[in-house]
């Protein structure tokens, strides 16, 4: 496991967005932008691909540290912290599920469910016909 796979869960275990991964990473006084980011995330295969060197997750680290628990002189709660992030990532998946939807006009117009008519149904046939089974006895010996 190398330190990409490392970021990597951290970001989805944390439920951290770029942004906020660039803000953990300036209180310490390190500065990434977004793209740089977004090249630790991609698949080794791709060409844009970069290795997250042991300064990156370090910096990354430290910060991720005081932005859970805060400084000495302004201390955090870290559930606190986490249950505010958690929040917001629900709220705005929210925001962007209302965005899609569209107002139904069409299930005002509609008339009720009609009621169903007294109908006669067929009887239905026995697909499976009345079969003696010999056990893999010959015809000719079960006399």
């Amino acid at each position: 496991m190398d330190n990409n796979d490392i970021f990597k869960k951290l970001r989805v275990a944390l439920q951290l967005r770029d942004d906020q991964i660039v803000e953990i990473l300036q209180l310490v006084d390190f500065r990434i932008s977004k793209s740089e980011l977004s090249a630790f995330f991609r698949k080794p295969d791709h060409p844009n691909y970069m290795e997250c060197g042991d300064q990156v997750l370090r910096n990354f680290l430290n910060g991720l540290v005081i932005h859970l628990r805060g400084t000495k002189e302004e201390p955090k709660n870290p559930t606190e912290v986490l249950a505010k992030n958690t929040g917001s990532a629900k709220q705005n998946g929210n925001n962007k599920a209302k965005a899609n939807i569209k107002p139904d006009t069409k299930s005002q117009t509609k008339p009720q469910f009609k009621t169903p008519v007294n109908k006669k149904f067929k009887e239905k046939k026995s697909v499976v016909e009345k079969v003696k089974f010999n056990n893999g006895k010959d015809k000719k010996s079960s006399k």
